[in-house]
């Protein structure tokens, strides 16, 4: 028997294609919608960061910005500049290692408060979202303040409790990246759990009672099962920590007044602020900021091309 597919012939009547009519636009409709999103994008993000690029390739100094001196057009001189600078590669090294401690730290805290959020009664869950929102909510100022009152060496209750005196916590390299890594992973964690809670509520019941039924532990549930489930949300929240803790600002200058002693402290955004504005060198500045963008942007992009070869829709 022969078979026509996509073609009737209608009795007394010649071919008509069953296929749906295409709607009003095609291909074109989407960006249509899209169009004043990406206006306003546009015009917040791409247009900054071609100031800030045009100016990373110019002498611009205070001297610029009063009008006394025209700006120089000196290609890559800023560049070269800070690619020669040893206390660059060092406060890159810095950054690099503070950032994945902070993404590793947030990641694990946020991911096992969601796990217990879904192992408690209302009551508590309830409570410990509150507790999390409010971190979530506190200003980075205040919240980089209240760490310092807790560590502080002469009236902070954490001294006492441990019996370390008048230990300065901020005095030291280590324990000054330390306490600013504590009040980071405070105040990015609920982003992590609230997020990771959604997604493991949406799982289907059925799968972790099998997972249960089958003998399978807790930690075997969650590696076997939740992760690659929840993969694609784990990859929104990564990438958002690794740009968030990357880019720490506010407790590095607030907690080590600027970058630490000797700016042991220092990390790329905040070295960068010095370079602009205390040193007025906004051009040295923005050549940081060019590569930091540049530095993300790789980050970014390698991590998705891995998950994508590894078949994850995203």
């Amino acid at each position: 028997m022969r078979v026509d597919r996509g073609l009737s012939r209608p009795r007394g009547g010649s071919r008509r294609s069953r296929t749906a009519p295409r709607p009003f636009g095609g291909w074109t409709t989407p960006w249509l919608y899209l169009a004043p999103a990406l206006v306003v994008l546009g015009g917040l993000l791409l247009y900054p960061i071609y100031q800030l690029g045009l100016i990373s390739f110019f002498h611009y100094t205070q001297a610029q910005v009063s009008g006394g001196e025209p700006a120089t057009f000196e290609g890559f001189a800023n560049y070269r500049e800070i690619f020669s600078d040893s206390q660059f590669w060092q406060v890159l090294l810095a950054t690099v290692v503070f950032a994945a401690a902070c993404v590793v730290s947030t990641l694990s805290v946020g991911c096992a408060l969601a796990v217990l959020l879904t192992r408690v009664r209302a009551l508590p869950r309830l409570a410990l979202m509150l507790a999390a929102l409010g971190a979530w909510a506190t200003p980075a100022v205040t919240g980089s303040t209240v760490w310092l009152f807790l560590f502080d060496p002469d009236f902070g209750p954490v001294n006492r409790m441990l019996g370390l005196g008048d230990h300065s916590w901020t005095y030291g390299r280590l324990s000054a990246f330390f306490l600013v890594l504590l009040e980071v992973v405070w105040c990015s964690f609920p982003f992590v759990m609230v997020t990771v809670y959604a997604g493991i509520r949406a799982v289907p019941a059925e799968v972790l009672e099998a997972a249960a039924l089958d003998g399978a532990s807790q930690l075997r549930i969650w590696r076997s099962v939740l992760a690659p489930m929840l993969r694609p949300i784990l990859v929104v929240v990564t990438i958002q920590s690794v740009i968030w803790d990357f880019k720490v600002f506010t407790q590095i200058y607030v907690m080590t007044n600027g970058g630490g002693i000797a700016g042991q402290n220092l990390t790329l955004n905040v070295y960068a602020y010095q370079q602009a504005f205390a040193s007025s060198q906004y051009s040295l500045g923005s050549a940081i900021g060019i590569v930091m963008l540049l530095i993300l942007l790789a980050v970014t992009l390698v991590y998705l091309r891995l998950l994508r070869r590894q078949g994850e829709e995203l």
